[in-house]
């Protein structure tokens, strides 16, 4: 688990420089070393200087130091994350004949890219992981990421030469303009995170999950190429012994570190269920760690207490309070690569974690996604049901919708941002699950999205928050597929994929934690994928496959409660201690107005949202109020 960066093209001094101001604005991903690598200056041809910063997971020796180098061949490595199977793939590799230095899971990856070429090296890698591959006999360079999008991996065309790193701070670092590009500012405003491969910054690109971009002298700028898709569903395929069989295996994968590893346990069914399999196959007493609050209502410490007495785990719980998250937030917003209304839990979970002694810890993220436990999987099937409605039904639904956006933002308020509040939007997807989705999932009604993102929102183009590209890739996706696997589809490749899993890379990189996050390993995703829909979902929100195959040796009692997410008192300290911190961003009509934000729409939320109006929830606030100190904070601007 590291930061690497590099440009590629025509190298010079310049860009050496580059790579360096880039490596340092990285130096939390990698406080255990560092190191720049260049393969030629000044040559006017095709070449690269890489850099890497080192958490030191595996093979804490300096053998296991980045940039790697492949000795017979001259390729050179920059690496980001973990292959689980590592040892797996080096057995094979020594057993037709490779001799290793190292016993670094980076250096199988470079092993099995010269033994077996990059195509099938890939789709052998279990685990999460960004690189760049410089292999000097072809004078090609690869950059690649794991089929969820674990680690993430940007990238920018700057001339004659590409510019990538592991977070955008660092390409603004080698000199990226700070202008904000309309298309991200729109996505965010829609959703709350920018739907990739757009970012939040012009000319900066994500590189997709589960794809491979190879740059060489003339192709700076080709298409990336896929190699894994999320599955279409193969009811039949998988039995209940054998997602066991891959859940138990996956864990114990990831229970492999040369460093103290502990599990994340909030005493929720997916949390639980990671720590169950990890006290089977763990070979010493497992860690588990909880946070606790002040307000009782939130405090769910003694669930996750009562899990871990019942799993013998060794339990840690932790306590924040208002005036700790005081002390953490600027640390905590300073952790954010781009806006996002949902990193600072992370955040302040990973650096609580990390304070107690833990640098790697595994999380039950994946769960709801995969099972059925969110609300979306009742509300959009029985949504759908909506498209026999007459067509102009939604046409009449939305005038009366923004009618009533109208008339409240003339007194100076909002009217409600729930589902129910959008509901015009949801009447007028006409059955559509894509588009269902994507209003279910929208901070805003359209109609005042369209208030607050009027600066913006004509050039980017969007529909329901998406490119037209990204509309359809949602289309296919769940195109004739079983409604709550669609659901499914559409959350692990929005919620999971571009907000929860980028958000957790930089939250905990932010306190030199690895985060791993077993339930996502695309084995897993493919098992669960081949059940029978009525045993993997039935009854829906009990995630009961889940708890038969992880947690069947526990009290069913200790889960029989409402469901509850980690989630921090913010909105009481939004209305309390923080208010006059996040007004102050408000009321600054010029802020507003260069971080692509209408001022009197936001203005008039953030007074909604303090009058206590139902339907205005703190994610909306706190999401407008993340972006406007981003913005000022990196002095970007339309």
């Amino acid at each position: 688990m590291c930061g690497l960066v590099g440009v590629a093209g025509v190298i010079d001094e310049a860009s050496v420089a580059a790579v360096g101001r880039m490596n340092d604005a990285q130096s939390h991903r990698g406080p255990d070393g560092q190191g720049v690598w260049t393969s030629a200056l000044g040559t006017g041809r095709f070449d690269v200087s890489l850099g890497h910063r080192r958490l030191a997971i595996i093979d804490l020796s300096p053998a296991g130091a980045q940039p790697m180098h492949e000795p017979d061949t001259g390729c050179v490595i920059v690496f980001n994350g973990e292959i689980y199977n590592y040892r797996e793939l080096r057995d094979q590799l020594e057993a037709s004949g490779v001799r290793f230095r190292s016993g670094s899971d980076t250096e199988v990856i470079l092993r099995a890219y010269v033994a077996w070429g990059l195509d099938a090296a890939v789709r052998k890698f279990r685990g999460m992981f960004a690189f760049a591959l410089w292999d000097p006999r072809s004078r090609v360079l690869h950059l690649v990421r794991d089929p969820m999008g674990i680690k993430p991996l940007y990238y920018r065309v700057q001339g004659r030469s590409v510019h990538f790193a592991s977070e955008v701070r660092a390409l603004l670092a080698a000199g990226a303009p700070r202008k904000l590009d309309p298309t991200g500012v729109a996505s965010f405003l829609w959703h709350g995170f920018v739907v990739g491969p757009n970012t939040m910054i012009e000319g900066v690109r994500l590189l997709p999950a589960a794809s491979c971009l190879t740059l060489r002298e003339g192709q700076l700028s080709p298409e990336p190429s896929v190699y894994w898709q999320l599955p279409a569903a193969s009811e039949g395929s998988t039995s209940e012994d054998q997602l066991g069989q891959t859940l138990r295996e996956t864990v114990r994968m990831q229970f492999i570190a040369d460093v103290p590893l502990g599990v994340f346990l909030s005493g929720g069914i997916d949390s639980s269920a990671v720590a169950a399999l990890a006290c089977e196959v763990a070979p010493s007493a497992v860690k588990t760690f909880t946070i606790g609050f002040d307000q009782p209502e939130l405090d769910e410490s003694r669930y996750a207490e009562a899990v871990a007495r019942a799993l013998g785990a060794e339990h840690h719980s932790l306590r924040i309070t208002e005036d700790d998250f005081h002390r953490q937030l600027p640390r905590a917003l300073d952790a954010i690569d781009q806006p996002t209304f949902d990193a600072i839990n992370t955040y302040l979970l990973s650096r609580a974690v990390r304070d107690a002694g833990v640098t790697v810890a595994l999380a039950g993220t994946g769960g709801d996604e995969l099972f059925g436990g969110y609300r979306s999987f009742h509300d959009l099937p029985r949504a759908a049901r909506l498209a026999a409605l007459p067509a102009f039904a939604g046409s009449v639904a939305h005038a009366a919708a923004a009618a009533a956006t109208a008339a409240a933002l003339a007194f100076g308020g909002v009217p409600p941002q729930t589902r129910w509040g959008k509901l015009a939007d949801v009447i007028s997807a006409r059955g559509d699950f894509a588009d269902l989705y994507q209003s279910s999932y929208a901070l805003f009604s359209s109609e005042l999205y369209a208030r607050l993102a009027a600066r913006v929102a004509p050039a980017a183009g969007l529909t329901r928050g998406l490119t037209a590209p990204q509309r359809a890739a949602a289309r296919a996706l769940t195109r004739g597929e079983h409604s709550l696997h669609a659901v499914s589809l559409l959350e692990l490749r929005s919620f999971i994929g571009e907000r929860l899993l980028r958000d957790t890379d930089v939250a905990s990189m932010a306190a030199a934690l690895e985060a791993r996050v077993p339930l996502l390993d695309h084995k897993v995703i493919e098992a669960v994928a081949g059940l029978p829909a009525a045993q993997r979902f039935a009854p829906l929100g009990k995630k009961t496959m889940l708890r038969r195959t992880a947690l069947s040796k526990l009290d069913p009692q200790l889960f029989d409660r409402p469901k509850s997410g980690f989630v921090l008192p913010i909105d009481a300290w939004c209305r309390n201690s923080l208010r006059e911190t996040m007004e102050a961003l408000y009321r600054d009509e010029a802020l507003c107005e260069r971080a692509g934000v209408d001022p009197a729409s936001a203005l008039a939320l953030w007074r909604s949202f303090q009058a206590g109006r139902s339907g205005i929830y703190w994610s909306r606030v706190w999401a407008i109020y993340v972006h406007l100190n981003w913005c000022a904070q990196h002095r970007v601007s339309l």
